[in-house]
C-alpha cells in the first residue's frame, strides 16, 4: 500500500492561551523515538536542500524537541487513527494552529507534517523530505521546535500507522 502524506503551514499569529496540560506522548511501541527523530530532523537541516516546487532552502538551525507539540501531535495522530483519516483537520474541523492555540500552545509559526503507514523513524522522515510540502516545513528556518506522534491503525484501518509532526516557533 503506498504511504499518504499531507504538509500544511500556519503563519498568522493567534491569541495567547494557557499552557499544553496534557501528559504523554505515544511512540507506536517505538523506543527511542524522540532522540531518533531529533536526530534525524537535525541532520537532514544541517544541509541546504532543494524541496521541489517549494524551491531551494539554506541550511537551517537545528529545532528542539517539545513535549508540548509531541502531545499535540499525539492527540492528532490518535484522532485520524480513530477515524481511518488522514487529514489536518480533526473530527471537530479544527486545522493544526486552531487545535494548538486551543490546546494552549501559543506560537508565531505553526506548521504540520501528516503520514500514513510508515513502519518506522526512518520510513516516515524518508517520505517527508521526499514531499515538497513536507520538505518545505522541515526546512522552515522560522520554526525552532518540533514534536512528533503516531497511533498504531485498527484492523482494517487504511494505514498501519498514523503519524503527525507540529513544527513550530512559539511566541
Amino acid at each position: 500500500m503506498a504511504a499518504g502524506l499531507s504538509a500544511c503551514t500556519s503563519a498568522a499569529p493567534l491569541a495567547d492561551a494557557p499552557k499544553v496540560q496534557a501528559s504523554s506522548t505515544a511512540s507506536c511501541g517505538f523506543t527511542r523515538i524522540e532522540s531518533d527523530l531529533l536526530r534525524r530532523v537535525n541532520e537532514f537541516r544541517a544541509a541546504p536542500r532543494t524541496c521541489g516546487a517549494r524551491g531551494r532552502f539554506a541550511a537551517a538551525s537545528p529545532l528542539r524537541w517539545s513535549g508540548a507539540l509531541a502531545r499535540l501531535a499525539t492527540a492528532h495522530a490518535n484522532d485520524m487513527s480513530a477515524r481511518n483519516e488522514l487529514s489536518h483537520d480533526d473530527a471537530s474541523g479544527r486545522g493544526p494552529a486552531q487545535r494548538a492555540t486551543q490546546a494552549g500552545y501559543g506560537w508565531s509559526v505553526f506548521a504540520e507534517n501528516v503520514a500514513g503507514h510508515h513502519a518506522g523513524t526512518a520510513e516516515v522522515m524518508a517520505g517527508w523530505q521526499q514531499s515538497a510540502g513536507h520538505c518545505a516545513n522541515l526546512m522552515n528556518p522560522a520554526v525552532t521546535e518540533f514534536g512528533v506522534g503516531c497511533s498504531p491503525g485498527t484492523p482494517g484501518s487504511r494505514f498501519k500507522t498514523y503519524w503527525a509532526m507540529e513544527l513550530a516557533k512559539p511566541r
